[in-house]
């Protein structure tokens, strides 16, 4: 496994143990949200909001450290032409599989979304380290899953030829 995706494995398990904090912060007491995260309209938070979030938080965090365990993972979907338009790979049968790296991946564009439009469409965060850090640890993740997925493609390869 080439160095790069070591150190991104390595980066998605510190991402994932922060956000596994998060969530316990999240359930243990909901003022956290709004003294750091949702300054703008701290009113909106309550804890059905929080416990939400904590959820939300945890499944991203899980979803981060299977994807650091085994970055290679691929979870067959089912067979059929229709539903091979919406994978990233298929093979000839129109086998299709989804890569838990792209599950991943999403989990960080879902995440900057959400902090970028509770700070610039709804109003609800403001610009401070609370809202800031979790743009910039999506932003740099994201950067790193991208160009992650050019070693990827190419390790199997890379793999075969030495087999051979």
């Amino acid at each position: 496994m080439s160095r790069f995706l070591n150190v991104l494995r390595s980066w998605l398990v510190m991402v994932s143990i922060i956000a596994m904090g998060n969530t316990l912060q999240s359930f243990r007491d909901h003022t956290f949200l709004y003294e750091k995260l949702y300054t703008g309209k701290p009113n909106l938070v309550n804890g059905l909001q929080a416990r939400t979030f904590g959820i939300w938080t945890l499944l991203s965090s899980v979803i981060r450290c299977l994807c650091a365990i085994d970055i290679h993972n691929k979870t067959y979907v089912r067979e059929g032409r229709a539903l091979a338009s919406f994978c990233w790979k298929s093979d000839a049968r129109h086998t299709c599989y989804l890569e838990l790296y792209h599950i991943t991946l999403w989990t960080f564009l879902l995440a900057l979304g959400h902090f970028l439009s509770e700070l610039f469409v709804y109003g609800t965060a403001a610009p401070t380290i609370g809202v800031l850090a979790p743009l910039m640890v999506a932003s740099f993740s994201i950067l790193g899953m991208l160009v992650g997925l050019r070693y990827l493609e190419v390790e199997p390869v890379s793999r075969q030829k030495k087999r051979n």
